[in-house]
């Protein structure tokens, strides 16, 4: 037995919440950007992926018209900063519908560093940030998709091994359903098998 439902029998935020909870687990795009005014922002985005390896092109969607994605859309920058599960409570904190005028990094006390390539600054305790400059972006219903072109990867050294970050030490937060959040868990690894005709 399984129970059914359609988008007609869900409306509003009804099936988006069933939506949530059944894409499980979702990485979070902790993005920061800069306004025209000089603004910063910083804000969770669950809606997160990469978009294409060759140009290196991340992605993250707006539900609804959020001041990140108002910022990259007027200055044609953003900042992806991996969101680490020592720093939960801050990136809870800053999805709050803070006004356009507030910086959240002020009013949180999260220390900020500046980027090498882009104008947003990275999260200075995050042990990752991808820089981007805006490629496109593309509106979905009641959400923007924005695709960002990577033009700097910043990884701290405590997180590498042999050259590469390793996921144990970055320690990512993933978003579940509801209020509902995932640490890293258990770890293994399992090689793809070639085919062989």
């Amino acid at each position: 037995m399984r129970t059914e439902w359609t988008p007609e029998d869900l409306p509003g935020r009804a099936f988006y919440k069933l939506l949530t909870a059944l894409v499980v687990p979702r990485p979070i795009a902790w993005v920061s950007t800069t306004s025209a005014a000089g603004v910063d922002n910083l804000a969770p985005h669950s809606f997160f992926t990469v978009a294409s390896t060759d140009p290196p092109i991340v992605q993250f969607t707006s539900v609804g018209r959020k001041d990140s994605l108002r910022n990259a859309e007027e200055t044609g920058e953003f900042v992806v900063n991996l969101a680490p599960e020592s720093l939960w409570k801050q990136v809870n904190a800053s999805g709050t519908p803070y006004p356009p005028e507030v910086d959240e990094f002020e009013a949180l006390g999260i220390t900020r560093q500046a980027s090498s390539a882009v104008r947003p600054p990275r999260v200075a305790d995050s042990p990752a940030a991808l820089e981007c400059v805006v490629h496109s972006t593309v509106e979905l219903g009641d959400c923007t998709l924005v695709l960002g072109r990577v033009v700097c990867a910043a990884v701290a050294d405590g997180v590498l091994v042999d050259g590469h970050p390793e996921v144990t030490r970055m320690r990512p937060l993933a978003r579940l359903g509801r209020d509902e959040w995932s640490t890293l868990g258990e770890v293994t690894s399992l090689a793809r098998l070639p085919h062989r005709p």
